[in-house]
């Protein structure tokens, strides 16, 4: 038995697929395909946060610099204002790496549901239903490869180079 993939509620094996304890010979299955839902505007507006996160030090920085040079102070007011806004505006540096891993993480998870399909037995069975695209994708295709009965390509064996 060849195992595709395996989770802690997902297993597709060469000759069955188990999601949440139902489990679906493969033999019983005709067809498989997948189906997405709409986008959730909860995922969006949180990317949306993420962006004005990263901003917004940055255009706090522009205006303070801006707001320097319109007051028309004298040059020690006009220096503390520029120093105190390029500051706010670093401060961006650190928060950076995290914003933006978080919202890497986001577009790698997707902003809509993803179903799995399959007719079983005659009739369509959903056979899971993510918001994570990643995993999906890994499912998705370890489903296709177990029904397409493909067996894994055999590692080639490095050539061994003798004079």
């Amino acid at each position: 038995m060849i195992t595709y993939y395996d989770d802690r509620s997902v297993q597709v094996t060469s000759t069955a697929v188990r999601v949440e304890g139902r489990t679906f010979p493969l033999a019983e299955i005709s067809m498989v395909w997948h189906q997405r839902g709409s986008r959730s505007w909860r995922v969006l507006a949180g990317r949306g946060a993420i962006g004005a996160a990263l901003a917004g030090p940055i255009v706090a920085a522009l205006l303070g610099v801006a707001l320097a040079l319109w007051l028309h102070r004298s040059p020690t007011v006009t220096v503390a204002i520029v120093g105190a806004s390029v500051l706010v505006g670093l401060a961006v540096g650190p928060v950076a790496d995290f914003l933006f891993e978080h919202l890497d993480r986001s577009y790698a998870r997707g902003s809509r549901q993803r179903e799995i399909w399959a007719r079983w037995r005659g009739q369509p069975v959903l056979l899971l239903r993510t918001g994570d695209a990643l995993r999906f994708g890994k499912v998705y295709r370890a489903v296709q490869r177990a029904v397409e009965g493909g067996e894994p390509v055999p590692r080639r064996q490095p050539r061994s180079f003798r004079s």
